[in-house]
């Protein structure tokens, strides 16, 4: 129908130009008048009207002008007059869309639709063709078709409005999504259903899928899923592996879907010999060595993709940073057998001109640069370059870094390096209430500058209260104190105590201090910690306070002041510091008192954290906490406010807070000067979420208890496991863990949900 329509205009519209050509005499036009305009101004006929005055009009002349205007779209109708020496153009315009509604949109935001609307021409102020009304439908159902939504159905109202304009409504009604009853695969022998359709995101409709949506069909997800399938099957050596055919069949309702795939799974195929070619600029053996796919395997693209991959971050590590690799197999029909060359053109060394940072409109440049492990002038290191940009993600400055390697024009082995990188708010005034298990209520207020003035340093007023804790704090952080990366920083405090409020023996303490630290880095994620601190400290005890307490503050008083050495190494290579994927955090730490002056003890820590990502978004953590504290010199017994506890969010869940170890004779938990926690956990994103930097979801095993000195027994270590959320939410860190608690004892107290949430306002 369409076509006749377009057939019919275009036949009328030379039948018109044939009509108006032969009607013309020859003639010098003396003058061109424009009749019938609304909008368009003379100006624009007369820059599109292939004559003008002073030239001849004829016969081909007003074809051409006629022909001229019409391709412009403004107009509906074109005549041409003559009246004397005076050409008349007289026209009717197009109306202008004056507005576009859209409605009954759900799936599809508004401003998407109209997004796309305006790229096939209907948006506000364009000229409106009742034509393009038709693909305007056809392109919103196919939108719409791509989503699975098949029963859609689109309703066009043109409504003309003053000044040759109209308005244009669009009413949807989406209907719903098509269901999967059922996928079929058809020639597979090899491999059985669940295993292919495992790998597949579309799955028939199941008792989870109101919740993964797995079942809504989606045209791009089934083109996903069958190049998973292709994949599968050439991982797997099937080098003949085709897809034949893939029929998708709707219901007479439009709600249901069936989907069947036709493959041919082919021959297995092994690989006879893997060679390297090209030109080599390290050793053949060492490049070689990168290489995991060997004679006598089944053939793997992907174990080919790898192994390509691995000897170009290698000759990348050597500055030739567009080394190209191709992997050339030759195919034994017969034997079923694959020849793999590695063909290396290493190309050369890149070196990098310029080192650019744009969009630090706070932070000082070489605070920036001072992170670099690129350098200018150097060969291009790609491991250097993502180091650098990763060193500058971990400052938390920045919401993102993005790196690009432009060619310096005229030269073929030279770049810049683009750094761009958008600020967050280095400041935060922060007063807050929270809760947590462990302290109760939490009042907090803090001014805190991470970027102080864009120049790195950290400066930080705090003020802390809970049912556990008062604390008044001032710090002060310069992290390059040197130009070789030594930092220095400071802190003065005030805190008070009342231990019976988190779950040990009762006493309180006030403590005054403050201290001065340097670190020293050793290598790239090494760094190796001292300082000195001093501390005037005050116990004071209750009617509950446990007698061990008591005997201790007998022997040494209830006032001491306390000045430390601490010493200490550090370890960070994790990939940034919030939700870590890969690395490991690991501490050692040292801290003792000054021999001959008040109290005399040690305590030392070891902290280690290993990620290791595993499959799917899927990353294995494993955590280990050391702790052990002794007295020395004339001091008798480890002080008791100084101990250990365990138990809780941050050691064994499943089990309150602190109430591990030791007993008081009242039955109060008294801590211990050796601790011992393990923990192991699988971590994942939620399944509506798999993108997600803010909320991660853990299957979790614990294990740990404290100790008094010389007493630690295996048999001691408590177990628990459960599952447990950590979300980074607008409103603060909210953490929640559901834990069994495998081998409670007598007077262990546990607890099956444990949380802590912050807010701030």
């Amino acid at each position: 129908m369409k076509s006749f329509i377009q057939a019919r205009h275009v036949l009328l519209g030379l039948l018109f130009l044939s009509f108006h050509a032969y009607a013309f005499e020859p003639f010098v036009v003396k003058d061109i008048r424009v009749e019938g305009l609304q909008r368009i101004s003379a100006g624009t006929v007369f820059n599109y009207l292939p004559v003008s005055v002073g030239e001849v009009m004829d016969e081909q002349r007003a074809r051409e002008s006629i022909r001229a205007l019409f391709k412009t779209g403004f107009f509906k109708d074109v005549r041409l007059y003559r009246e004397g020496d005076t050409l008349i153009v007289r026209v009717v315009e197009r109306p202008a869309i004056a507005r576009v509604s859209i409605s009954g949109n759900r799936e599809v935001g508004t401003d998407e639709l109209k997004k796309a609307l305006e790229h096939i021409g209907l948006a506000p102020g364009r000229v409106f063709k009742r034509a393009l009304l038709e693909n305007v439908e056809q392109e919103l159902k196919n939108l719409y078709f791509s989503l699975g939504k098949y029963g859609v159905q689109i309703k066009t109202t043109v409504t003309p409005v003053e000044r040759n304009r109209v308005d244009i409504a669009i009413q949807i009604r989406e209907g719903e999504v098509a269901r999967i009853r059922a996928i079929h695969l058809v020639g597979n022998r090899v491999f059985s259903d669940k295993v292919l359709l495992k790998r597949f995101q579309l799955h028939p409709t199941g008792w989870l899928s109101f919740w993964k949506k797995d079942d809504r069909y989606s045209k791009q997800k089934l083109t996903a899923d069958l190049e998973a399938l292709r994949s599968f099957y050439l991982d797997q050596g099937y080098l003949q592996f085709r897809i034949r055919n893939t029929l998708v069949s709707l219901t007479p309702d439009k709600k249901g879907v069936y989907i069947t795939i036709e493959i041919e799974e082919g021959d297995r195929y092994t690989v006879k010999d893997v060679r390297l070619e090209g030109r080599f600029v390290l050793p053949k053996d060492e490049l070689k060595s990168l290489i995991s796919i060997h004679p006598g395997d089944v053939f793997s693209r992907r174990e080919v993709t790898e192994s390509a991959t691995r000897l170009g971050e290698r000759l990348a590590e050597e500055g030739y940073a567009f080394a190209n690799i191709n992997a050339i197999p030759e195919v034994d029909q017969v034997q079923k057998q694959v020849s793999l060359t590695f063909f290396i053109d290493p190309g050369k060394r890149t070196y990098v001109r310029r080192i650019q940072i744009t969009g630090n409109t706070k932070t000082e440049d070489e605070v920036l640069r001072r992170e670099m492990r690129q350098m200018e002038s150097a060969l291009l290191k790609t491991k250097k370059l993502e180091l650098s940009r990763t060193r500058l993600e971990k400052l938390g400055y920045f919401e993102e870094v993005n790196v690009e390697t432009p060619a310096v024009a005229g030269t073929d082995d030279q770049v810049d390096v683009k750094f761009n990188v958008t600020e967050r708010p280095s400041g935060n005034l922060l007063a807050g209430l929270g809760f947590s298990q462990s302290q109760g209520i939490i009042f907090n207020a803090s001014v805190t500058q991470d970027n102080f003035l864009g120049t790195g340093k950290r400066v930080s007023v705090a003020f802390n209260n809970s049912q556990v804790n008062r604390v008044y704090s001032f710090a002060y952080n310069n992290p390059y104190y040197t130009m070789d990366g030594v930092s220095r920083g400071f802190s003065l405090y005030y805190r008070t105590t009342d231990s019976g409020a988190a779950n040990v023996g009762d006493f309180t303490t006030d403590v005054a201090g403050g201290n001065l630290r340097y670190g020293i880095p050793l290598k790239e994620f090494d760094t190796l910690r001292f300082g000195v601190e001093y501390e005037h400290l005050s116990v004071n005890t209750t009617d509950s306070t446990p007698q061990e307490y008591i005997t201790f503050i007998e022997e040494n008083g209830d006032t001491f002041d306390v000045p430390k050495l601490t010493i200490g190494w550090s370890h960070d290579s994790r990939n940034r510091a919030l939700f870590p994927e890969k690395g490991t955090l690991a501490s050692l730490s040292l801290e003792a008192t000054l021999p001959g002056v008040g109290l005399e003890y040690y305590k030392l820590g070891y902290r280690h954290q290993w990620y290791r990502p595993l499959i799917k978004h899927t990353i294995l953590l494993l955590k280990g906490q050391l702790g052990y504290g002794d007295s020395f010199g004339g001091t008798t017994r480890f002080p008791f406010f100084e101990n250990f506890y365990a138990g809780g969010s941050r050691t064994v869940r499943g089990f309150k807070d602190n109430t591990l170890g030791p007993r008081s004779s009242n039955n109060n938990p008294l801590g211990g000067s050796v601790k011992v926690v393990g923990n192991a956990e699988l971590l994942f994103p939620p399944p509506l979420f798999t993108d997600s930097k803010s909320v991660r979801m853990g299957i979790f095993f614990d294990a740990g208890n404290v100790f008094e000195s010389g007493t630690f027994d295996a048999g001691e270590l408590r177990y628990s496991v459960g599952f447990s959320t950590q979300w980074l939410s607008p409103l603060g860190p909210l953490s929640f863990s559901l834990a069994k608690a495998l081998n409670a004892k007598g007077e262990d107290e546990t607890q099956v949900f444990q949380f802590a949430i912050g807010t701030a306002f």
